[in-house]
């Protein structure tokens, strides 16, 4: 018997437990999708809440890959996205630069995991702003770079800092502290 062995058949605990933890986590990710408060362009959720205690409590590897399953889960046409969103016509709709952030805020707010309380807040804050970097890249490519004229796309920094970013700002920083503050506190709890 090789040493791959328990892999072939099934028998190997650890990846069976980061399957197992990959699937809560986007089952986490798409529940909290569903809470929502209008706004335009994009909803403002507690995706990014949920996405930030993944990548806190699970690491930056795992974290981001269970974006990446996220990600494939609504690609496939499972309504896992804001407002039962599924399909790769909605990931390349005004959402679709977040999106694809969603995987580069997971994995940075990984780099903090198990680390104090200070640093998971400040990774936390790195996370949710770097997820701007794509998020108005993807309206600005639109509209300048392809040339196609969406009602959402804007090449103009006014209209992207208007509509797309300033909104949000304070939510997202109460949503990294808060993702901060659950993690670490469950940390504690758990003797971890």
């Amino acid at each position: 018997m090789t040493h791959d062995a328990p892999l072939l058949h099934g028998r190997n605990p650890a990846l069976w437990r980061q399957g197992a933890l990959i699937l809560a986590g986007t089952v986490l990710i798409a529940v909290a999708a569903r809470v929502s408060v209008p706004m335009w362009p994009v909803p403002m959720t507690l995706q990014g809440l949920a996405i930030l205690v993944v990548g806190l409590s699970m690491g930056s590897r795992l974290g981001a890959l269970t974006l990446l399953a996220y990600l494939a889960e609504g690609a496939v046409g499972l309504p896992v996205f804001a407002g039962g969103g599924a399909g790769l016509a909605y990931m390349a709709g005004p959402t679709g630069g977040f999106l694809l952030g969603f995987v580069a805020m997971a994995w940075i707010a990984g780099l903090a995991a198990r680390g104090s309380l200070p640093a998971m807040i400040g990774a936390s804050a790195v996370a949710a702003l770097a997820l701007y970097v794509p998020g108005l890249a993807w309206p600005y490519a639109v509209a300048s770079g392809l040339g196609i004229d969406a009602g959402w796309a804007s090449s103009e920094a006014g209209a992207l800092w208007a509509g797309w970013m300033q909104p949000f700002l304070l939510g997202d920083a109460v949503k990294a502290v808060l993702a901060a503050v659950l993690v670490h506190a469950g940390f504690r709890a758990t003797g971890r």
